[in-house]
C-alpha cells in the first residue's frame, strides 16, 4: 500500500492525458496558465523533493538573521542605557541578564560599531554559503527538465526524471552552482576593496562599479543557463557564452523575469523593515518551503522555452518549434478534413 502511494505521488498515474489537440492553447499566456493550473499540484510535490539540498541555505541564513537581529537589539541597548536600564528591558522582555555591570561599562566604552558587525556577520554568510549553494547545481538541472517538459505540456515523472536529468547534466549544473556560490563573496570583498580605495583616488569608482556590473550580468544570464544545459548538448563554455548572448539580447525581459523572482523576497523584506522580523522570515522561509522554488522554475521555464524557439531552434534542423502550442497549419489541415467530410457525405 505504502509502496503505491509513493509511486503514485512521485511518478503520476501513467495513462493521463493534458491537452487534446483541439483543446491546445494559441499563445504563450494561455500555455501558461493552462499548464501551471494543470501542473500547480504537482509543483507543490516537487519544490518538497527539490527544498531538500537548499535546507542548509535556507537554516544559515534563518540562524544568522537571528543572530544578528538579537546582538544589534544587545547592542542598542548598551549604547542607549545605563546598566539598571539595561537590566530592566532584558527582564521585560522575559530574557536572562548574562552581563555583570563591569562587563557592561567595558562593552559600552568600547563604542563597538553596527556596520562593523554587520559587515563581520555578513563576511562569515557568505564564505558559508559557498559549500550550501555548491552543492545545488545538479538539482537544479533535475528541477529545470521537469519543468521545461511541463511547460512544454509534456509529461515528466517527478521522481524517475528528475533523477534522470541530475545524473546526465550534474557536472555543468555543479559549474554553475560554483560561480554561483562564490560570485557574492567576491563582489564583496572587490566593492569592500574599490571602495577604501575610492576614499582617497575617485577613479577607484569605476572598478567598484563594474564589480556590481558583473554579478549583475551573471544573475540575469543564469536564468538561461541552466534551461540550456537540459535542452541542448553544449560544451560548458558555450553554454556560458549563449547564456551571456541571450541575457543581452533580451535585456528589458531578462531584468524584468529577475525582478519577477526577486519579489517574494522584496515584499518579506518589507514586513522585516515594517511590521515584524521574525514574522517576515517565517513567511519567506514557508513560501520557498512550500512552492517558492519550483514555481521560480516553472516561470523561467515558459519564458526560456518561448525565448529558444526564437534564437535558437529556427536554427536548427529537425528542431520542434512552439511545442505545447496549437499551429495555424493545424487548424487549416482540420478545416480541409471538415470540407472532405461534407463533401462525401454530399
Amino acid at each position: 500500500m505504502f509502496g503505491r502511494f509513493m509511486n503514485n505521488y512521485y511518478y503520476g498515474k501513467s495513462g493521463k492525458g493534458d491537452f487534446r489537440k483541439e483543446d491546445l492553447p494559441s499563445t504563450r499566456k494561455q500555455l501558461f496558465f493552462d499548464t501551471l493550473r494543470t501542473r500547480l499540484s504537482a509543483l507543490f510535490r516537487i519544490n518538497l523533493l527539490y527544498m531538500i539540498v537548499f535546507l542548509p541555505t535556507m537554516l544559515l541564513l534563518m540562524l544568522n538573521f537571528t543572530s544578528m537581529l538579537s546582538t544589534m537589539s544587545n547592542l542598542m541597548l548598551l549604547q542607549e542605557n545605563d546598566y539598571a536600564a539595561y537590566v530592566e528591558k532584558i527582564q521585560e522582555n522575559g530574557g536572562e541578564v548574562r552581563v555583570s555591570e563591569e562587563q557592561f561599562t567595558e562593552l559600552k566604552n568600547a563604542e563597538l560599531n553596527p556596520v562593523d558587525l554587520v559587515d563581520s556577520t555578513l563576511f562569515k554568510v557568505l564564505i558559508w554559503l559557498i559549500p550550501c549553494i555548491a552543492i545545488t547545481g545538479p538539482f537544479t538541472s533535475g528541477l529545470s527538465y521537469i519543468t521545461r517538459n511541463w511547460a512544454r505540456d509534456e509529461h515528466a515523472f517527478i521522481w524517475s526524471d528528475f533523477k534522470d536529468a541530475i545524473k546526465e547534466n550534474w557536472k555543468q549544473g555543479l559549474v554553475l552552482s560554483a560561480i554561483t556560490s562564490v560570485l557574492p563573496l567576491l563582489v564583496y570583498v572587490g566593492w569592500k576593496f574599490y571602495g577604501q580605495m575610492a576614499a582617497n583616488n575617485p577613479i577607484m569608482f569605476v572598478p567598484q562599479v563594474l564589480v556590481i556590473l558583473v554579478a549583475l550580468i551573471w544573475s540575469i544570464s543564469i536564468t538561461y543557463m541552466h534551461p540550456l544545459v537540459v535542452t541542448y548538448e553544449l560544451k560548458m563554455r558555450d553554454v556560458i557564452r549563449n547564456g551571456l548572448l541571450l541575457a543581452v539580447a533580451r535585456l528589458p525581459m531578462s531584468v524584468g523575469i529577475r525582478l519577477l523572482h526577486c519579489m517574494p523576497a522584496i515584499i518579506c523584506g518589507a514586513l522585516i523593515y515594517l511590521w515584524n522580523p521574525m514574522i517576515g522570515m517565517l513567511i519567506l522561509f514557508g513560501w520557498y518551503f512550500l512552492i517558492g522554488f519550483s514555481l521560480s522554475r516553472f516561470v523561467t521555464a515558459s519564458y526560456t522555452n518561448a525565448v529558444f524557439d526564437r534564437y535558437i531552434n529556427p536554427r536548427i534542423e529537425g528542431a520542434k518549434v512552439n511545442q505545447g502550442l496549437r499551429k495555424p497549419e493545424e487548424d487549416e489541415e482540420d478545416e480541409a478534413i471538415d470540407e472532405d467530410g461534407k463533401g462525401e457525405e454530399s
